[in-house]
């Protein structure tokens, strides 16, 4: 209603001019009514000024007492409130869909129709090695110049995904990639690192096959020796060969058990990444490993037990028994009879602790070091069967190791012997007695 107060206004100056001359015959009026109006002139066109200067930063509160530019000014305040939350909020929403396409383990990049490169997220920029401050705005047949994946794009349209193999330096990569159309002439592809599925799936075929292979040796000698005796007329075989036949099953009964006995071993210790934390009186625990693994070793062997009385652990008691009985097993069954068994416990400079066997045995060829701690992984196989071992072992020590955030370490040089050692860091020892 600034309009009315400004015709009032006006109104009453004009009749106040007039009074003054038709009173006192003088213009004396219309002179003040023009300053008046001059002096109206110049408030409105200040209040102008700084509405003018207000609306070049509506985000500032707006100015008071602007006269008819009030309610304009009101109204045109509330339109940029509602228009700066509107966009406050489009910007929080357009963040959160950026953090998660950043967070997706899939690789997504955007591309124009020329496939040029507009965005692309964490996993993409892993998955197809691309760099964010260099290939923004890069046509991306230019850095992926595979001719199976440039046939793949350049069609028309894309019903299915492309597995697409790479090979980077000494690595093979497998990836699934799908190209998608949206919003008119863009496009989206979406990538999918399948290389560890495909090493785990491969790891589940050789493991399986292994296991087939190794239950079947015994499952052939029962077999074999039970339709023998099945087979041959009553009175055939002789009670001494019967004893040996019979002997001989109980050995392959045996060696079946222990092996589904490291099979459940190795499974339980996979279902969870990290071990309790127990107090582990390891001086103890290596007491019942000497005895066992010297009523093993027959007196056949030198040994040297180097134990810290009072160093323990945090862990899980079993679990550690376990590892540290199939590394003193294992230097018992490849040492000959004659040979030195070094069995080490101490405290390192940087307080973490080293268990390590070390034997005067044949000693393992570099090439086969890398692959000793797979499942059943032996350098002679005939030889392990023959000394009663699973192939699981080393496996079994690996994953307890990593249970225990400790590692496995095989030190070893063909015809001067090994050393197999746990290294377990400084926040796994004990302080307790």
């Amino acid at each position: 209603m600034s309009w009315l107060r400004t015709l009032l206004w006006f109104l009453f100056w004009s009749a106040l001019a007039f009074g003054i001359e038709y009173l006192w015959q003088t213009t004396i009026g219309w002179v003040a009514l023009a300053i008046a109006c001059g002096l109206m002139l110049t408030i409105r066109r200040h209040q102008a000024g700084r509405v003018a200067a207000w609306a070049a930063q509506p985000e500032t509160d707006p100015p008071a007492d602007v006269g008819q530019w009030e309610d304009m000014v009101a109204s045109l305040y509330r339109h940029t409130r509602g228009q700066a939350l509107a966009v406050r909020e489009l910007q929080e929403t357009n963040a959160a869909v950026m953090s998660a396409a950043q967070a997706l383990p899939l690789g997504a990049v955007t591309l124009n129709r020329d496939f040029q490169i507009r965005w692309f997220n964490v996993a993409a920029e892993k998955q197809l090695h691309l760099k964010q401050n260099q290939d923004i705005g890069q046509n991306l047949l230019n850095l992926m110049r595979s001719p199976t994946f440039v046939a793949y794009a350049r069609q028309t349209e894309w019903p299915e995904s492309l597995l697409l193999k790479l090979t980077l330096g000494a690595h093979d990569q497998s990836l699934m990639m799908r190209l998608v159309p949206y919003a008119g002439d863009q496009l989206l592809l979406m990538t999918r690192d399948l290389t560890q599925i495909e090493k785990l799936e491969t790891t589940r075929r050789d493991f399986v096959a292994n296991v087939s292979h190794e239950m079947r040796t015994p499952l052939t000698v029962l077999s074999g020796f039970l339709e023998t005796m099945l087979d041959a007329p009553v009175g055939a075989i002789s009670g001494e060969q019967s004893r040996q036949y019979l002997t001989m099953m109980h050995e392959q009964a045996l060696r079946m058990e222990a092996l589904v006995t490291d099979l459940l071993t190795l499974s339980a210790l996979e279902t969870s990444p990290h071990a309790e934390r127990l107090h582990v009186n390891v001086s103890a625990l290596l007491d019942t490993a000497r005895q066992q693994v010297e009523v093993l070793s027959a007196s056949r062997h030198i040994f040297d037990w180097q134990i810290t009385p009072d160093l323990n652990l945090l862990g899980h008691p079993s679990e550690i028994a376990s590892a540290m009985t199939n590394l003193l097993t294992n230097a018992v069954r490849y040492t000959p009879a004659g040979g030195h068994i070094t069995v080490r416990w101490l405290r390192r400079a940087d307080a973490s602790a080293c268990f390590s066997v070390t034997d005067t045995g044949p000693g393992i060829a570099s090439e086969h070091l890398p692959r000793l701690s797979e499942r059943f992984y032996t350098v002679d196989r005939g030889r392990s069967r023959a000394l009663g071992g699973t192939g699981l072992g080393l496996a079994i020590a690996k994953h307890v190791a990593m249970r225990h955030d400790a590692r496995l370490d095989v030190q070893s040089k063909l015809g001067q012997g090994s050393t197999f050692s746990l290294l377990f860091s400084a926040d796994r020892v004990s302080e307790e007695d």
